[in-house]
């Protein structure tokens, strides 16, 4: 069973789906690379505090399901995650500086999936199951 997180008044679990690409999409996440990002994405969440679900480093692309607290933002939690492993893999693996000659690593923006246990179709329903007659619909959304 899925893991929630306790925090004073508030129960989470805000997991998503993330995906973003090596510049130019070049394969360049090969061999040593590609165990060295795999190593310091896992050091980026644990610093982070974010769980990993489940992940993927492919030659030129990440994908990662994850579970993260409600005060980091998934713009943020993905700017953390490329901006370091950009700059580290670039650091300790010269090569890389000779094709990314700008120090631009990862391509510009991201895929993200929210993914979750429950369906749309379930929070409609429990929505209308919640309806008296006395509620306002407008634009799909019940006023009370």
């Amino acid at each position: 069973m899925a893991e929630n997180r306790h925090s004073g008044h508030t129960v989470t679990r805000l997991t998503v789906h993330i995906v973003w690409v090596t510049k130019y999409r070049y394969h360049v996440l090969k061999a040593e690379v590609q165990k060295r990002c795999r190593e310091l994405i896992i050091q980026i969440c644990d610093a982070e505090d974010i769980r990993i679900l489940k992940g993927a480093v492919s030659k030129d692309h990440v994908h990662m399901h994850i579970e993260h607290p409600p005060s980091k933002a998934i713009s943020e939690i993905v700017k953390r995650l490329k901006g370091r492993t950009s700059r580290m893999l670039q650091q300790e693996y010269p090569e890389l500086q000779k094709r990314y000659w700008g120090k631009h690593f990862w391509a510009i923006g991201y895929g993200a999936w929210s993914t979750g246990n429950i369906t749309e179709e379930l929070v409609e329903e429990y929505l209308e199951h919640h309806r008296s007659p006395l509620n306002l619909d407008q634009d799909n959304f019940i006023l009370e």
